[in-house]
């Protein structure tokens, strides 16, 4: 007589915590940890508001670069992008094509939208059909925009006149949705929508694809330049949403508009985990690390340990900490 033996059911596999994708959580808690520590105003309501509503511009850029750099690619242009179409729709609002105020805002918009996606596509399409590398290209692109925007004002600023559309145009700033400041909204309504994009749908699996390795995502039937290109439109359309929120702020736009917003709007993809090389895109770590930046320089403000005009330092030393902790990372997988 034979007695049945009895196996013990396997053990579930133990889910492994990706620390790439929690670290910039963790960053910025400990960040607002330390602010509350610094300063008791860090705290107020008001300026964790203004916190939030001052990262909308960064955050809404990075979102379109974490998608371009999970692509392969990237852009140098944004922060020169984003003077010119903030320069055109000034110019745009002071024209008067239309005299109900509501609704030239509105075609403004839609201009910085279509501007915004035009100069994303001539990103996308001279580095893949030209096959020029992006860095360089994007790197032209960011002196002709300038210039342009320095033409447009003659060395000067562009200012919206009108003080009826000046003040009707605020609101997109200042105004908010049951206590939900509109900046606020922006930002999660674009990672929303730029989260779905790159983790729902087939274009997303492409853009990981062509960004992890480029001759299989050929070899698998991609359309590598039409892909790639798409990312650089996406990108010009997150600069124009920012731009659009950017503009009723200071109602004004010259030569130093968006100085530096590249190197912010990089540093917040790397820091969020995005991997610069391509192929791992991490939509929502991009906005924690916007939101680390913004917090950053929030603290330096308010307290007197560091001078402000060391931000620059402060956010060139996080991006070179960030990639060497990706690469400790990658290494011990």
């Amino acid at each position: 007589m034979t007695e049945a033996v009895h196996e013990a059911p396997a053990a579930p596999p133990r889910r492994r915590i990706n620390l790439g994708a929690v670290a910039p959580f963790l960053a910025l808690g400990l960040i607002c940890v330390l602010g509350a520590a610094a300063n008791s105003r860090f705290l107020s309501l008001d300026n964790l508001t203004n916190v939030l509503a001052r990262s909308t511009f960064i955050a809404t850029i990075a979102v379109g670069q974490t998608l371009v750099i999970t692509g392969g690619g990237l852009d140098l242009s944004v922060g020169a992008m984003a003077a010119f179409v903030a320069g055109l729709e000034i110019l745009f609002l002071n024209s008067g094509l239309i005299e109900n105020a509501t609704l030239l805002i509105l075609a403004a918009m839609a201009l910085s939208l279509a501007v915004g996606a035009l100069c994303g596509l001539f990103n996308g399409v001279t580095s893949t059909l030209g096959k020029i590398e992006p860095f360089i290209v994007t790197l032209g692109t960011m002196g002709i925009f300038r210039s342009l925007l320095t033409w447009l004002a003659q060395g000067g600023s562009i200012t919206i006149r009108n003080n009826d559309i000046r003040a009707a145009y605020r609101q997109v700033y200042f105004g908010d949705l049951f206590g939900v400041p509109y900046p606020v909204l922006v930002i999660l309504g674009v990672a929303i929508v730029g989260a779905f994009i790159l983790y729902r749908t087939a274009y997303g699996r492409h853009v990981r694809a062509v960004g992890s390795n480029e001759d299989v995502a050929r070899y698998s039937g991609i359309n590598v330049a039409r892909v790639r290109t798409i990312t650089y439109v996406l990108q010009g359309l997150c600069v124009a949403l920012a731009v659009i929120v950017y503009v009723p702020r200071l109602s004004s736009a010259s030569a130093a508009t968006g100085l530096g917003w590249e190197l912010m709007a990089i540093t917040a993809v790397v820091v969020g985990g995005t991997r610069l090389k391509g192929g791992v895109g991490r939509v929502w770590g991009t906005i924690a690390g916007a939101l680390i930046l913004e917090v950053i320089g929030n603290i330096m403000l308010l307290s007197n340990v560091v001078s402000e005009y060391l931000i620059g330092a402060v956010q060139g030393a996080i991006i070179i900490i960030a990639m060497l902790a990706q690469r400790g990372l990658s290494r011990n997988r």
